[in-house]
């Protein structure tokens, strides 16, 4: 049975004072923030004019800290105490990074620029500013998520909400165009690919899939372009080839590179990011002729070439009336602001990744499945494996493999205490909870004495963006193979506890039986240990069935025991 607990906006159970409330697009490359009033955002420039701060902190030795334009210079100039693209490196948010005589994490960089967001607001408003609605990539991991949050409280801002980016465009797109059908979320940034596809209806927004790359974006094709072009990669080249990439999205050549060149540069990671697209679809299953429009989100979609493939794929040139520099930032201030003072609209995210438990024999128990619209919370009960099994751990995992190993372990934790009962008599109930942020909480208690033991899922940063993508390809690389290790495991699990139980049955009835059954039963137990041993399930399957036939009569004779014992002295009258 699901669970699903939905608040509307403003009536969540810890109701939000009414105050200023801002929309933060904490961009790879660059950010944006916004503010909206009457379900209409403005977006707030700086005191250049610009209203992209580009994501740059410079570090001077003496204590100052630079964001924005001039931090972009020095960066440009090959200064090393300049930090760029620093949101590729939020699932690895517990590193250290050494600037000049600095040691910092990326949360603490992180929070630098939002410091600096927060001041912009403050400036533009008149007034403090202390909270905010976030926006990260939809296939951001809990780390990165959490990562974001805390940088967040660094700078003095209580996080509203973190919604994902397609998720925001599509908000700000539906309110703004009054917009109702499917819609896909094209979003390529600086540093990160995702694709969502959205149900607009009638002031509901809900995520039907989502999918999407955290090392695809335009700070990849600059690295191209600067390989190609200058042999570097170095700040200084790169600002070079940002600059070419930029001018080859208006003109047919730059330097000494023409878009058709470019094209084929950037052409395998473009085919990247389609590939997700039609998985994406088939998760939603829907087909392209049933998407009503693709909205373009992210600098890079800009380019030309990017905007051709989009129109192959969905067979229709994508929406490019709004901007898509702007649209996240939008989407997150009218949340923001539905949030603190209320609003008509309801906004539906969801899982982007199945969350579940290591059952025996190392195989997965999914508990929410990817693409479960949040908050939700969703209870499943569990049982002991062995006789007199007095405790359990559990490991809960994240990911679409089958098996424990091949997903990511979030955390683990015991359960103890259980009464000493005969396997599969316990009943332990897990409960998932997914807030409205996305973060995990796991319980799990024993009904019949009420132990309980419960975990705030805040993961170890580590999770790195190759490992976050062979997370995504190997689910469905692999699906096959995966699908025939859990049946092995299972038989070799139900083959495995069938030998406990006739071990068990013999130790204490083997009277029943005669020398020679007994001989056979034994030779029987030795020949399904081989053929578990062999991991040929079709052998343990054929094996098992031969154990459980040699010992029907067996199982009979106890039962027929069993009941002369329990009808003893008991009188029937007819």
């Amino acid at each position: 049975m699901t669970l699903l607990q939905i608040y509307e906006p403003g009536q969540t159970p810890e109701p939000h004072n009414d105050s200023v409330a801002v929309g933060i697009d904490l961009g790879t490359t660059h950010s944006v923030v916004a503010i909206a009033s009457e379900g209409k955002a403005t977006v707030l420039h700086d005191m250049c004019g610009g209203f992209l701060i580009p994501s740059v902190v410079a570090y001077d030795d003496n204590g100052d800290v630079t964001v924005g334009k001039s931090a972009k210079q020095r960066s440009g100039s090959g200064d090393e105490k300049a930090i760029a693209s620093i949101k590729r490196q939020m699932a690895n948010a517990g590193n250290i990074i050494k600037v000049g005589k600095r040691k910092l994490t990326p949360i603490e960089i992180s929070a630098d620029i939002l410091r600096h967001l927060k001041k912009l607001a403050e400036n533009a408003c008149g007034q403090p500013v202390n909270k905010a609605v976030i926006t990260v990539p939809a296939y951001f991991d809990d780390s990165a998520r959490q990562a974001t949050k805390d940088a967040a409280k660094l700078a003095g801002l209580e996080v509203l909400r973190l919604i994902n980016e397609p998720t925001a465009a599509a908000l700000a797109y539906g309110i703004d165009k009054n917009a109702e059908g499917i819609y896909a979320i094209y979003d390529l940034g600086g540093g990160t690919f995702d694709i969502s596809i959205l149900k607009l209806e009638k002031g509901v927004f809900q995520v039907l899939a989502t999918g999407g790359d955290t090392a695809i974006g335009g700070d990849d094709f600059d690295s191209l372009i600067a390989q190609k072009l200058f042999s570097s990669q170095d700040g200084v080249a790169l600002a070079k080839a940002r600059v070419i990439k930029e001018q080859l999205s208006e003109k047919e050549s730059a330097e000494n590179l023409n878009q058709a060149e470019f094209n084929q540069l950037i052409a395998p990671l473009v085919e990247q990011t389609l590939q997700i697209c039609n998985s994406v679809m088939q998760d939603a299953k829907l087909t392209p002729e049933q998407v009503k429009g693709v909205v373009l989100v992210g600098g890079s979609t800009r380019i030309p070439y990017i905007r051709k493939q989009i129109e192959q794929v969905f067979g229709q040139p994508p929406l490019a009336d709004i901007n898509p520099d702007e649209v996240v930032a939008v989407g997150a201030a009218i949340q923001a602001e539905a949030l603190t003072v209320g609003s008509d609209n309801l906004l539906l995210d969801v899982v982007p990744l199945s969350l579940g438990l290591e059952t025996m024999g190392g195989i997965v128990e999914k508990i929410i499945y990817r693409n479960t619209p949040i908050p939700v919370a969703i209870m499943q009960e569990f049982t002991t494996y062995k006789d007199n099994q007095n405790g359990m751990i559990i490991h809960i995992v994240q990911g679409e493999r089958e098996l424990a190993e091949q997903n990511r372990s979030l955390a683990k934790f015991e359960l103890g205490n259980i009464p000493p009962l005969p396997a599969g008599i316990a009943r332990i109930a897990v409960k998932f909870v997914v807030d409205a942020d996305g973060l995990l909480s796991v319980s799990a208690k024993e009904e019949t004495t009420g132990v309980e033991q419960s975990i705030a899922v805040k993961p170890s940063y580590g999770l790195s963006e190759e490992q976050i993508e062979q997370m995504l390809t190997e689910s469905m690389q692999f699906a096959k193979q995966d699908i025939i290790a859990r049946l092995l495991r299972e038989a070799q699990m139900e083959a495995g506890r069938s030998i406990e139980e006739v071990h068990s049955a013999l130790a204490s009835d083997a009277h029943l039986l005669d020398e020679n059954e007994i001989t056979a039963i034994n030779r029987q137990i030795a020949t399904l240990e081989q053929a578990i041993a062999s991991e040929d399930r079709d052998l343990i399957d054929f094996e098992a069935s031969r154990l459980h036939n040699l010992t029907k009569d067996f199982a009979e004779k106890r039962m027929n025991t069993a009941i002369i014992s329990a009808l003893q002295g008991v009188s029937v009258n007819g």
